[in-house]
């Protein structure tokens, strides 16, 4: 249904950074890179950071990415925070979503939420 999902950053190299890492730990790559853009994804580019130039509008934007089990999750988040995110939620069980899922967030370098989950799908 969805081809791709993209984020307007502020900086791309700082954002690249940020979900190169995150993506890593995912087994997702970089596919693409341009002086404007960083696109993500297995096989094609998914997820897409854009440079705007300046900061996106408070509050906007939230992506959930899947992670392949519970060291994923916890993988992303620990890289993210390494790389310039902020912890907006520690991993663990979120039973209000189901009684398996399991997820972190993050808030990227520009302020925009990622989750990271496993067991919802």
């Amino acid at each position: 249904m969805i081809v791709h999902v993209a984020f307007e950053v502020s900086d791309l190299a700082r954002s690249a950074r940020f979900y190169d890492a995150v993506f890593y730990a995912l087994g997702a790559r970089r596919l693409f890179e341009s002086d404007g853009a960083v696109a993500y994804g297995h096989d094609h580019e998914q997820f897409w950071i854009v440079a705007r130039g300046r900061s996106p509008a408070p509050g906007y934007g939230h992506v959930a990415l899947a992670g392949s089990g519970r060291a994923a999750v916890d993988g992303a988040h620990a890289a993210g925070l390494a790389h310039g995110g902020r912890d907006d939620g520690a991993p663990g069980p979120r039973p209000r979503y189901g009684t398996r899922y399991y997820a972190a967030y993050l808030l990227d370098p520009d302020g925009l939420r990622v989750e990271v989950a496993t067991g919802a799908y």
